[in-house]
């Protein structure tokens, strides 16, 4: 392994300075909007079930929410200490901030226009109707007025402000409406009143429900209304004896990054139990308006608030995209993508009895490519391992499991039948802290062994091992994977996962866990690459290897697939790799600093990004080392945080038809994809991908679909 690319190449083109120019490197920031971008035009793409488009309208929504919560609000706090350091493409805080506010406030408007001049016409078309409060029947005002009376009414806490009442807070994520009120002296009055989240944004008016006939005619039509629209309406109730002069819709987004001391926390779960509470108390960072809302009103905010005003976001419609996801669960199957059954691996379709499973996973490693490939195999290798009387031992680290996890439940049960369990329980996954505090609360009251993770380090990884006791020896069983043990994002996310008994990754797991549950400083593991211990020098001595095979044979090959590629070193080292001539494709989903088509650079590397049906979320990270191919796949991005802040695994995928499927049936047809698949451009755009006259449409996802129902790897 070396620590260094540059220094041991001894044939660069590009001197250090050349490789460290910012001329060479994408704003991080700017490429995740791109990625909003790309999702945008999943909305906009009439080829995608309409439905499906209303999905991701609400996630460019919620994504961009995350992105000022997190990213924005992390640039802002920069800028109010005074830091001068910039990222390698040289851009400053204050250029980023600017940047962005320019990016994302088109995005913002082109999502409104989507879903107002595109997507709400079609859905009325399809007898979804979406209305404003002045489009409804006499009939049905009266129908959502007592509504209004009977709910929300009760629900409604309006707050004045005036020298008697001071400006309310005002929490993270919250639709509010602003409201000016003439009282009977004619002085104006504002006050403040919340658009309750515990009632649907958009309200069903019930007259009608169903489904679409075999026909294709629609039986039924659905009618919905907007919740604050309904307030404003009925606004005269909530202040009697008063005139309303304006009503106007703002939302409030906050910084919900949380910082924790951990060198002066005692109690990490209790930390993180008043962080979580504190995340609707930081400080704002965005306000999206109406763009009709006055100046004078606006200027009420930015003062109250403490607002710059380039925090205000003025938008034509509705405020909060990300609340239209509910129209998705509506039952017309024909606005949705075609349904798929999962398919089980072959050798696990038949097991019989406790043991089989084990002894599948003995006689070879068994591969798993969700969405197209079952969760199920994996809860029932929880399940099995918690009833077998030969299983001693049971250990996993859970990031993200969501609700009713059917994986915490097998660990609960292994507790029940006497197992040893240890679960490492990341507190620090972000958005997702109060799901995993009630299960490690509830793990623990079982008995469960439960850790909460390193000081100052994150555990990303996803690896489960089972120690069974066969014979007079024993064998250690794993699970290793790119995504979450969630049963539920498993049917939405792509992801790769392998079991495997091979002895020395059984070892290095065992080591894997002790430094993660006690002490240890072990340096060494005979196959996993761990970060922060060798992940970054293994990936670095791979790269190495495969350019001195291109010294040596001109037939060098990389083929990396991930999330994210920010890493500035790991950027350099595929830029030396594109400089010897080495043959680099990167298929990435979301941020990529890398530059390509750079002159003698990188004009080796080709950069594309697929957004589809299913969140590309797998690592796969291929080398061609001179025909004798390795292939590593594991929970570990390309970026500082994932190789200098996070416990992350990457494993090697030893069989070789287990290589050749993830060589053939996934990277090479991501390659050869020409639908649903964009090329990154040298200025950080990106373009589709075109097919030549006579290429045959292909879209990776649906090829897999359809893959499944001829073969399946084993």
């Amino acid at each position: 392994m070396t620590d260094s690319i540059v220094e041991s190449s001894p044939s660069t083109v590009a001197t250090q300075s050349d490789l460290d120019s910012p001329k060479n490197f994408i704003n991080r920031e700017l490429s995740m909007l791109e990625f909003q971008r790309r999702v945008l035009e999943e909305a906009r793409d009439e080829t995608n079930p309409l439905l499906e488009r209303v999905k991701f309208l609400s996630i460019v929504g919620s994504n961009l929410d995350e992105f000022f919560m997190v990213r924005v609000a992390g640039l802002k706090k920069q800028v109010e200490v005074g830091v001068h350091e910039t990222p390698p493409d040289g851009m400053s805080p204050s250029e980023q901030l600017a940047a962005i506010r320019k990016t994302a406030l088109q995005l913002m408007s082109q999502a409104r226009e989507c879903l107002r001049d595109d997507i709400l016409p079609q859905l009325n078309k399809a007898g979804i109707h979406i209305l404003e409060y002045q489009q409804l029947s006499e009939r049905q005002k009266v129908a959502v007025d007592g509504y209004f009376d009977e709910v929300v009414f009760p629900v409604l806490t309006p707050l004045a402000f005036d020298p008697g009442h001071p400006f309310p807070h005002i929490s993270n994520l919250s639709l509010n409406l602003a409201v000016v009120i003439e009282e009977e002296r004619g002085h104006e009055l504002f006050a403040r009143l919340k658009v309750p989240a515990t009632l649907p944004r958009l309200v069903p008016i019930k007259r009608s429900s169903g489904s679409l006939r075999k026909d294709g005619t629609i039986p039924y039509h659905h009618y919905f209304v907007w919740l604050e629209q309904v307030i404003a309406a009925n606004m005269s109730k909530l202040f009697p004896g008063m005139k309303i002069l304006e009503v106007h819709p703002f939302r409030v987004t906050r910084d919900a990054d949380t910082v924790i001391q951990e060198l002066e926390a005692g109690d990490l779960l209790e930390t993180m139990e008043q962080s979580v509470r504190q995340r609707r108390f930081g400080d704002v960072v965005r306000v999206t308006v109406n763009d009709i809302m006055p100046a004078r009103i606006q200027e009420i905010l930015i003062e109250n608030l403490e607002l710059d005003p380039k925090d205000i976001y003025p938008l034509e419609g509705p405020l909060g995209l990300s609340n239209v996801m509910p129209l998705h669960s509506i039952d017309r199957y024909d606005l949705k993508d075609t349904p798929f059954k999962q398919a089980i691996p072959v050798v696990l379709r038949n097991i019989a009895s406790d043991s089989d499973i084990f002894a599948a996973i003995r006689n070879h490693d068994i591969l798993l490519h969700h969405p197209y490939d079952s969760f199920t195999p994996v809860v029932d290798f929880l399940n099995q391992a918690a009833r077998d009387p030969d299983v001693l031992a049971i250990k996993q680290t859970l990031y993200r499991v969501g609700r009713n996890s059917p994986v915490v439940n097998a660990l609960l049960e292994a507790r029940e039948y006497g197992k040893q369990v240890a679960v490492l329980v990341e507190l620090k996954a972000r958005f997702d802290e109060e799901s995993n505090i009630r299960w490690a609360r509830m793990l623990e009251q079982e008995g469960v062994h439960v850790i909460y993770g390193l000081l100052g380090l994150k555990t990303h990884s996803k690896i489960a091992l089972v120690v069974r006791k066969e014979g007079e020896h024993i064998r250690r069983y794993l699970h290793m994977a790119t995504g979450n043990y969630n049963a539920v994002t498993a049917q939405i996310y792509e992801d790769i996962g392998m079991f495997t008994c091979d002895d020395e990754m059984g070892a290095d797991a065992t080591d894997l866990f002790n430094y993660l549950t006690g002490y240890s400083a072990k340096k060494d593991y005979h196959k996993l690459l761990v970060a922060p211990v060798n992940l970054r020098s293994g990936m670095e001595a791979l790269i190495l290897r495969e350019i001195k095979h291109q010294h040596k044979n001109g037939n060098g090959r990389l083929i990396f697939k991930m999330n994210s590629l920010v890493d500035p070193d790991m950027i350099k080292a595929l830029y030396q790799a594109s400089e010897a001539g080495v043959k680099i494709d990167l298929i990435v989903r979301g941020m990529c600093c890398l530059r390509p088509g750079i002159k003698g650079i990188s004009d080796n590397i080709r950069v594309i990004s697929v957004v589809g049906r299913f969140l590309e979320h797998s690592r796969i990270f291929y080398f061609y080392n001179d025909g004798a191919e390795q292939i590593y796949t594991g929970s570990a991005d390309l970026m500082p945080r994932n190789i200098n802040r996070r416990v992350e695994v990457l494993f090697p995928v030893q069989e070789q038809r287990l290589i050749r499927y993830l060589r053939d049936e996934v990277l090479e047809i991501y390659l050869k994809a020409n639908l649903k698949t964009r090329k990154l451009l040298p200025d950080g755009s990106y373009n589709w991908v075109k097919s030549d006259q006579g290429d045959k449409p292909l879209n990776p996802q649906t090829w897999l679909i359809e893959r499944r129902t001829k073969s399946k790897p084993e």
